[in-house]
């Protein structure tokens, strides 16, 4: 494990303000203990609190599997890709949301689009391709995608037009993705 370097950090931070803007510095600077981000095996980015990270400095490194939250991933292209294990934080600090309906729920946990007729509320002002967090009616994240339609648009489209591409949600757990 070893701290991102600054071209890494700034592609972390331009991902996650995609999705939480400004509250970054709200994860690094927590109240309760300050946290940081740390690069394990297979380019793995790891949120995690100093305490641990200062514990897990005395596990060797082919021993220690996991520590903190894994974030996500840097691709060999260099462009970093969420999990959906960030989905605590990102539902946290959510800058813009979209609430679906229950009979699209099931749709959506299988790794389909949000449509217009399983929208059920959206933000207001949320800009087409804009990162958002799925909840369902009851206020649970569901996962996360990009605004296909700004807020304007999806008032005038189709019922079968996609508002939120699919990227991540809770369902890969059971689907047994990576």
């Amino acid at each position: 494990m070893r701290p991102l370097t600054e071209e890494e950090t700034k592609v972390l931070f331009q991902k996650l303000a995609e999705y939480i803007g400004r509250s970054i510095e709200k994860l690094i600077n927590r109240t309760d203990e300050r946290h940081c981000f740390r690069l394990a095996s297979k380019d793995r980015v790891y949120y995690v609190s100093e305490s641990v990270m200062k514990a897990s400095n005395t596990v060797a490194r082919d021993n220690l599997l996991s520590f903190g939250t894994c974030l996500g991933k840097f691709t060999k292209s260099g462009k970093f890709r969420l999990h959906v294990t960030a989905l605590d934080y990102l539902s946290q600090y959510a800058q813009y949301k979209v609430w679906v309906k229950p009979s699209a729920e099931m749709s959506f946990l299988y790794g389909q689009n949000v449509i217009k007729s399983g929208l059920a509320r959206i933000t207001e002002s949320c800009p087409q391709y804009a990162g958002v967090v799925v909840y369902s009616m009851s206020d649970v994240p569901l996962g996360f995608g990009v605004a296909a339609q700004g807020t304007d648009a999806c008032r005038e489209l189709e019922p079968t037009g996609n508002v939120v591409l699919h990227q991540a949600d809770i369902g890969e757990y059971l689907r047994g993705m990576e």
